[in-house]
Formats: structure tokens, C-alpha cells, sequence
């Protein structure tokens, strides 16, 4: 199929920042773009052919959406999967496929399926409800702490709680979720997979996050990250066995947890381009917006290498702030070395709501850091 400056449509599910970015690289191979998002002011928008706004959960919207388009992609799991299967059948390529996104649409499901296929991942209990979850903890079959975690929907750190005392338990939302044991960890790790149609497969470097306490967000994503090779390769191995199993074609961002004893347990994946991956765009030869492209339409995959160190900084609301968005001070980051700020067009701001990022390259991974320091403390995303 010749995808480029062609009748071929690539169409997106979901209008966001990830989707956004998606839409630069389709636009250096002149690849039809046709996005559906819920919102009038989705980022978007503004780059592609044709923008259509819609319930991405609603079964009539998605499925004609994705009657006008040869390859669908999304770049949300929260999305109407039966729709995506009867296109499937109807002979639309649908990437990540709707059997992989079955899996990781409940983490529930997902955490099942880790243990069937003998993943390390931490300990855990499924529940229907909070009452069902309330009686176990009565009972000793769970011990406090331990971090609940709704089964669906959740994101942005949203939907995921340390559980430390009984009226934190009493507070939360009476869902489906899952109760995990806490597990003592060094680092929290990510390794991106690549996998085309034809089966061909690569990984970026294992990176580094560093969590807000109080948002549960990612702050900084370093890369490389600053472990030792053999864990390196550990983590590496493991994304790899997930991939495997979970026998996608796209991009697969497996989060892990290096614990105190250098052993490595899988969190949880998205079967997509991801925030650990947002360095690449400067750092990578082949960012990981390039790369999923690639590998739906199922070309050679890129070089996954990196030039340089990089880390990206999250660009998030401030608290004490909703309205519409001012960035303070991007003037004065933009006069240090190797940053790149990337912002992704929400005109309005509330707390700890994701806003853009900064990317920093450095040779020296310490001194990105440093920057990377001096970044956050210098732009504010206010109203």
C-alpha cells in the first residue's frame, strides 16, 4: 500500500497531546490523518485533515469513524472496543488490535493475565466491590497499606490511592478495583517495545521516573536510567517477554519497579506512544511518535538508540490555578542549553492537569538533570 501523499487515511482515536504529536511525524511523510475526540478544542485539531468530534465510547460513532479510514490507531485505551472488533472483521487493520487492548483495558484483567503467563508483578486481589473490599481488610486477608487501584478508568495518576488508615479506605469510590500489595522499591523504570505486523521488534533504552508525591504524575523521565547494566537488561528482558505475550503490533510502554533487591515487577503497560517516551523526540534517533507509525503501517522499524542523555520534565498545572492558561518564565528556560519545550494547546488550566513538557539533552546525564531542576523551578503553568 503506498501510505504516503496518497488516497490512504490513517485514522486516530483521540484528539489529545499523545495524538497531537502523532500527527508531526504523519505530516513529514504526508500521511492522511482523520481524528475523533469529544472535544471542540482537542490539540489535534489543528493538524489534521479532517477532525471529527464524537463519543470515542460510543459503538455507532467509532464504528463509522473507522468505515472511512485503512488503518485505525488510537492513542487512548478508553475506547469502544466492540466497535473496533466488528471493524476488525470488516477488514479495517486496526493497531493495536482489539484482542490486546481486551487486556489492558482492565487492570484487573491485566494483572490476571501477568500471572497466568508467570510475569513478576506484585501481589494482588481483585474486588466488585468496596464493601467486598472493606470486609477483606476486616478480616486481615488485606493488610494496610497498600494501593488500591480502580480497575477502569483511571489515569494521570487518577484512580490509584495508598490505602494507610481506615478512613482513607471508607473514602473511596464504591468500583470495581484491585487491592496491591505495597512493594519496598529503588526505582520506577519503563521500557518501550516496538513491534510491526511482519513481527520485527525493538526496545528503547530502560528510563527512569521520578513521581510527585501528592499528584502521583510523573515529574522527570531520565535516559538513560541511572541502574546497573545487568538490571538494565533485566528490565529489557522482561518488556520483551510482555510483548511477546501480549502479541501486539505498535508501540507498548511496560512500567516496572526495580525493588530493593534488584528484582524487576511489572506495574502496568499502554499499548501506545507513552509520557516515558516523550524524551525522544530530541534525544532519540527515531522518536517514539516515528516509530509507532512505523511499526502500524508496518515498516522497518528505526533506530531506537539514543544521541544524547535526555529528560523530560512534565509541564503541569499549578495548584491554586483554573482558568485560562499562562506559561510564566518560558523565555528564561529557553536561554539554557538543550531544552525544548513542548507545549499542547489546552487553553484551560487546573491542578496537576498535563500541559506540555520540556525535553533537555546534555551529554552528561548529570548535568541534564541539573537543568532539568532548574526548569521546574523557574516556568509556571498558572492562570
Amino acid at each position: 500500500m503506498n501510505y504516503f501523499s496518497s488516497d490512504f487515511k490513517l485514522g486516530i482515536l483521540g484528539g489529545g497531546q499523545l495524538g497531537k504529536m502523532l500527527l508531526t511525524e504523519t505530516r513529514k511523510f504526508d500521511i492522511q490523518t482523520y481524528v475523533l475526540d469529544p472535544s471542540d478544542e482537542a490539540p489535534c485539531k489543528i493538524g489534521c485533515n479532517q477532525f471529527f468530534k464524537g463519543d470515542l465510547m460510543d459503538y455507532d460513532t467509532v464504528y463509522n469513524f473507522g468505515k472511512q479510514v485503512d488503518v485505525l490507531t488510537f492513542e487512548i485505551e478508553h475506547v469502544n472496543v466492540t466497535a473496533l472488533e466488528k471493524l476488525e472483521a470488516e477488514g479495517i487493520q486496526v493497531y493495536p488490535s482489539p484482542k490486546t487492548l481486551n487486556l489492558i483495558q482492565n487492570k484487573g484483567t491485566q494483572k490476571d493475565f501477568y500471572a497466568h503467563h508467570k510475569i513478576p508483578t506484585a501481589d494482588y486481589r481483585r474486588f466488585e466491590t468496596l464493601a467486598e473490599l472493606i470486609r477483606a481488610v476486616e478480616e486481615k486477608h488485606i493488610i494496610m497499606p497498600f494501593v488500591w487501584k480502580s480497575t477502569e478508568g483511571g489515569y494521570d495518576g487518577m484512580g490509584v490511592k495508598v490505602v494507610r488508615n481506615a478512613e482513607t479506605l471508607e473514602s473511596l469510590p464504591d468500583v470495581q478495583c484491585i487491592a496491591e500489595a505495597m512493594v519496598p522499591f529503588k526505582n520506577e523504570l519503563a521500557v518501550i517495545v516496538a513491534r510491526n505486523p511482519s513481527g520485527e521488534i525493538k526496545t528503547y533504552p530502560v528510563v527512569e521516573m521520578e513521581f510527585h508525591p501528592e499528584a502521583n504524575q510523573v515529574e522527570y523521565v531520565i535516559c538513560p536510567a541511572r541502574i546497573d547494566h545487568v538490571v538494565s537488561e533485566k528490565a529489557r528482558a522482561i518488556a520483551l517477554k510482555v510483548s511477546e505475550h501480549f502479541d501486539h503490533v505498535g508501540l507498548l510502554a511496560v512500567e516496572m519497579f526495580q525493588t530493593i533487591d534488584d528484582e524487576i515487577l511489572v506495574n502496568e503497560v499502554a499499548p501506545r506512544p507513552h509520557n516515558s517516551g516523550h524524551y525522544s523526540i530530541e534525544a532519540s534517533y527515531t522518536s517514539q511518535f516515528e516509530q509507532h507509525l512505523r511499526a502500524i503501517l508496518d515498516l522497518p522499524l528505526g533506530n531506537t538508540d539514543s544521541k544524547a542523555a535526555g529528560i523530560m520534565v512534565n509541564l503541569v498545572g499549578e495548584e491554586g490555578y483554573s482558568g485560562n492558561v499562562v506559561y510564566e518564565n518560558i523565555d528564561k528556560i529557553m536561554k539554557l542549553d538543550g531544552v525544548t519545550p513542548h507545549i499542547y494547546g489546552k487553553k484551560q488550566t487546573r491542578p496537576f492537569r498535563k500541559m506540555g513538557h520540556v525535553t533537555i539533552v546534555n551529554k552528561d546525564i548529570e548535568q541534564a538533570r541539573r537543568i532539568a531542576e532548574e526548569v521546574k523551578n523557574t516556568i509556571r503553568v498558572i492562570a
